[in-house]
């Protein structure tokens, strides 16, 4: 199995985050009062409002986090899932525990899971924050560094992983799924 290349992976947050955008629009609009809804009805209506309203570049507007989330979650998962399975290989040499191979891999990748989730977490909030307003009039925005800066000077470090456990459980059976699936046709190829 080969890891993909940071630019492909790059390239992929890129394209993807319109639509990323639309998606957290659209939820944040349900949440507005009433009469301040732009009650989006499709994601082309999302996109094509967005751009009207705000212009083709506030397509992209969170790209930077989008981008450090997917290289974070990438990160998490392809590290912590080599070294978590080398420990678990060690620890059974030593006489520690007895795991299947199988077991050893989905325990890996619960692992990898965790630090796909502790390290995106982060850049996925930021990303959120930065996404769910749409352009005030007269309001500059603000980048990821001085998003990270603002939330942790108003609300706390801390803040940055609340929602850790419901957001582990969103991301990890991906993780897993995806290195369960890797590690079995890195199987069958060698």
């Amino acid at each position: 199995f080969r890891a993909p290349q940071a630019d492909v992976i790059a390239s992929a947050a890129m394209l993807g985050n319109p639509c990323d955008l639309a998606l957290i629009r659209m939820q944040s609009d349900g949440l507005k009062p009433a009469g301040e809804r732009t009650n989006y009805r499709s994601v082309i209506h999302a996109l094509t409002s967005i751009a009207k309203s705000e212009g083709v570049l506030s397509l992209w507007t969170g790209s930077a986090p989008t981008v450090a989330r997917a290289m974070a979650l990438n990160f998490g998962q392809l590290a912590f899932f080599s070294e978590a399975k080398s420990q678990l290989k060690e620890l059974e040499k030593r006489g520690w525990h007895s795991m299947g191979v199988r077991s050893q891999t989905l325990a890996a990748s619960a692992a990898a899971g965790f630090f796909a989730s502790f390290f995106s977490l982060p850049f996925d909030f930021v990303k959120t924050r930065m996404q769910q307003n749409s352009k005030i009039a007269g309001a500059k925005k603000i980048g990821m560094a001085g998003m990270f800066a603002k939330v942790a000077r108003e609300e706390g470090i801390f803040r940055f992983y609340r929602g850790f456990t419901t957001y582990y459980v969103r991301i990890a059976p991906h993780a897993m799924v995806t290195l369960l699936v890797a590690d079995y046709l890195g199987w069958l190829t060698k």
